[in-house]
């Protein structure tokens, strides 16, 4: 593939895997990111969770699910 998408999925793949409180909340990331609300994080905030846990966490699913996705459609393509 390319340089900067290689470094992407290692970057992606080098953030340790979330606990399993946020699996929930990561799915949602995943698979229906616009309807995240602030009660999302203000709930794993609660939970114990940092602002800097959270957003590695979320930024991780999302750049995860947007490479599987994209993966998938060149896979369509090609």
């Amino acid at each position: 593939m390319n340089a900067p998408l290689d470094q992407l999925r290692e970057a992606v793949g080098g953030i340790p895997p979330a606990p399993a409180p946020m699996a929930a909340y990561l799915e949602k990331v995943r698979t229906d990111a616009f309807r995240v609300v602030d009660e999302d994080v203000d709930a794993l905030r609660a939970a114990g969770y940092s602002e800097d846990e959270i957003f590695e966490q979320t930024v991780a699913a999302a750049a995860g699910e947007g490479l599987r996705r994209l993966d998938a459609g060149l896979r369509a393509l090609g």
